[in-house]
């Protein structure tokens, strides 16, 4: 145990390692807050395709050599969630299909591009990274940690400043309408935070894995609690513990920082479910 405490002592002395946490504790906020409603008004699949939007926008990045890849792939992925749900109410193809060609574009995309113009000598390493997130939460700069702090800081505020508007859109839309909600407004205002939360979290758990940071805290949670409220909170709570633990765990035991978390995250999935049967019982 103190061979274990000393190995963290060690870590923790590192700047890039407490990086990698700042930024890990703000994405996994970040992502729980709004997971919830995301997975009450089935928006889940919109996550995983704007998640390989953002993999095509930052292999453009990475071949511009732009400072920081969030300049790019920000922008970017916003602007592929309005399209999505603003764009093109009237076209015959419908919004799933159009989702599906965006995301295997985008992906096809990004890996053609670094696989003509990177000058890596390890693109199948670099795909992995960008995907996986294997590393690169461990080598964020300043730079990205600031700019980081900063976005998750608008994302909360935004929520907790539109709590009571998403709320009335999450479980009854249609009502929300009838009484003057504007809510095309809200449901771009959910979209753009889906793609800001998305494009931060790839640091942490990479593209194809960002969804799970995103779903599986609020699925956890709603296997135990049945209020808004209470599952947002229980999903904040869980989707932090489970980055610390899965970030330990890889800093200690050498494992991918993504898939790590992800299976913290589903193991925590699993446990709930039997909370929620054994309190279900009771």
């Amino acid at each position: 145990m103190s061979n274990i405490s000393e190995q963290l002592h060690m870590y923790l002395s590192h700047s890039f390692v407490l990086y990698a946490l700042i930024v890990g504790v703000s994405i996994a906020l970040c992502a729980a807050m709004v997971g919830v409603t995301l997975v009450l008004k089935r928006f889940s699949f919109i996550g995983d395709g704007l998640s390989h939007v953002a993999f095509g926008a930052m292999t453009v990045g990475t071949i511009l050599h732009v400072s920081s890849n969030l300049y790019v792939t920000m922008p970017v992925t916003i602007l592929a969630a309005i399209l999505l749900l603003r764009g093109g109410q009237n076209s015959k193809v419908m919004g799933d299909a159009k989702l599906a060609i965006l995301s295997v574009v985008s992906l096809a995309f990004g890996y053609l591009m670094m696989n003509v113009f990177s000058s890596s000598a390890n693109v199948s390493g670099d795909v992995c990274t960008t995907l996986f997130g294997s590393t690169s939460i461990l080598t964020l700069t300043t730079e990205d940690v600031i700019l980081c702090l900063v976005i998750s800081a608008i994302v909360i505020v935004s929520f907790v400043f539109l709590y009571n508007r998403l709320f009335a859109v999450t479980f009854d839309e249609e009502y929300a309408k009838a009484t003057g909600t504007k809510t095309e407004t809200y449901n771009l205002i959910i979209a753009i935070i889906i793609a800001v939360i998305i494009v931060l979290g790839m640091n942490l758990v990479g593209s194809l894995l960002i969804s799970a940071l995103i779903i599986f805290p609020a699925l956890s949670a709603m296997c135990v609690f049945g209020s808004f409220r209470a599952v947002t909170i229980c999903s904040i709570i869980l989707s932090i513990v489970a980055a610390l633990t899965g970030m330990f765990i890889s800093i200690l035991g050498g494992t991918p920082v993504g898939a790590t978390i992800v299976t913290v995250d589903a193991i925590m999935y699993l446990i709930f479910i039997l909370l929620g049967k054994v309190t279900a019982r009771g």
